[in-house]
């Protein structure tokens, strides 16, 4: 029987945790306040802002909560050993990198004024974070995981700004911003804390038949939902309506190829659940960077397709390379799942973006022309009011 932590270290956490939410809540009370109209209430309220942007942007809302909440926590839940805390720990660090995003937000911008746009732009900081943390899943204490939120997401804002501000680059959807950069900020976190120790697979690590029924129910749930997850930043009306198409096509596509692919790369033919908890969301991975592009169908079913199979071999080869060689511990697959469908989808959006000068078959031209390339970005957008950054 595991020896129980002393008493200081289990007094740690609540410690902790206390302080940091007290310096959110005194932060919150000298610099934030909310978005006009909501700042003032008055009796005769003019309710046309709000009635033009909630209906359309609160369901968006309403479907990441799930995503991140639910279904994220749930797809970490395959441990068999590790389920009920996968869920807390997810949920804490949902919350709490949200109000630590929020909080650098009002710092950049010398005053916090708080709207839906600006929770969501929150989100998609703590998104890099439940991501990062499936790398070393099971293997770090809720103190350190704490320690990797509030490095991570001053980090990512960083590097978000650098990407699309500086750089120009279109990543609506956060294939670069958020998972290319989770995937390999994890990694960078396993490789520090475990370094080049070979760490055997422990037997309370393999999943069980129950524990893969979770996992996969939170598969299910992000893949319903990740429509709304690419669609949220992009602008009300054709964007977003090309962006959930885009997204459902892909989506599907690749969990087709995931049965077909996991049948012949397993023996006997039988499926595997892990490739099916992952492969079947690598293609909305890779699309969030061509989300709100005016690609035509088969360019996003074929991306979707590439990618899960992308992911695929990247479980069944590279994972275990990586470990023999370089000594990489990755728990959860996020190279497979985020890295390297995040890697394709990026190349995917140069080339699109090639396509005024190259006429690409891939790219649909509007009244003969092609579409002007444009840059954006989820968190950016969400911040700036304006859904593709331009």
């Amino acid at each position: 029987m595991a020896t129980p932590p002393p008493a200081s270290a289990r007094r740690l956490l609540p410690l902790s945790l206390g302080l940091f939410q007290g310096a959110l809540l005194l932060f919150f009370a000298l610099y934030a306040t909310y978005d006009e109209p909501s700042a003032v209430a008055t009796q005769e309220e003019d309710g046309t802002r709000a009635a033009e942007q909630l209906p359309g942007l609160f369901p968006l809302f309403q479907d990441i909560q799930v995503m991140l909440a639910v279904g994220l926590g749930l797809l970490l839940a395959f441990l068999p050993r590790y389920g009920l805390s996968a869920l807390a720990h997810n949920f804490l660090l949902l919350n709490l990198s949200t109000q630590w995003a929020l909080l650098l937000q009002g710092v950049r911008h010398g005053q916090l004024r708080l709207g839906l746009h600006n929770v969501l732009a929150a989100e998609f900081a703590a998104v890099t974070v439940l991501i990062s943390v499936g790398a070393v899943l099971g293997r770090t204490s809720p103190c350190q995981l704490l320690a990797v939120a509030f490095c991570e997401v001053p980090v990512y804002l960083a590097s978000e700004w650098l990407v699309v501000t500086q750089l120009g680059v279109r990543d609506v959807g956060g294939t670069i911003t958020i998972h290319v950069f989770a995937c390999y900020f994890g990694l960078g976190v396993s490789k520090a804390l475990f370094g080049t120790e070979r760490r055997p697979a422990h037997p309370k690590e393999t999943p069980t038949p129950r524990s893969d029924l979770l996992a996969l129910v939170g598969t299910l749930t992000l893949w319903v939902f990740w429509p709304s997850f690419v669609a949220a930043p992009c602008q009300p009306g054709d964007a977003q309506h090309r962006a959930i198409l885009n997204a459902f096509l892909a989506l599907s596509a690749g969990a087709v190829t995931t049965v077909v692919a996991s049948s012949l790369l397993e023996s006997g033919g039988k499926l595997s659940p892990g490739h099916l908890q992952n492969g079947s969301l690598a293609g909305g991975v890779a699309i969030g960077a061509l989300a709100d592009v005016p690609i035509t169908p088969a360019a996003s079913l074929a991306l979707g397709s590439l990618s899960s199979l992308v992911c695929l071999l990247g479980f069944r080869f590279l994972t275990p390379f990586l470990a023999r060689r370089l000594a990489l511990h990755d728990q959860c697959g996020i190279h497979n799942l985020h890295g390297l469908p995040g890697i394709l989808g990026a190349v995917a959006s140069a080339v699109a973006g090639l396509s005024p000068r190259m006429a690409h078959p891939w790219v649909l031209a509007r009244d003969g022309k092609h579409p002007p390339a444009a840059s954006g970005s989820s968190a950016a957008s969400l911040l700036a009011g304006n859904s593709n950054g331009v």
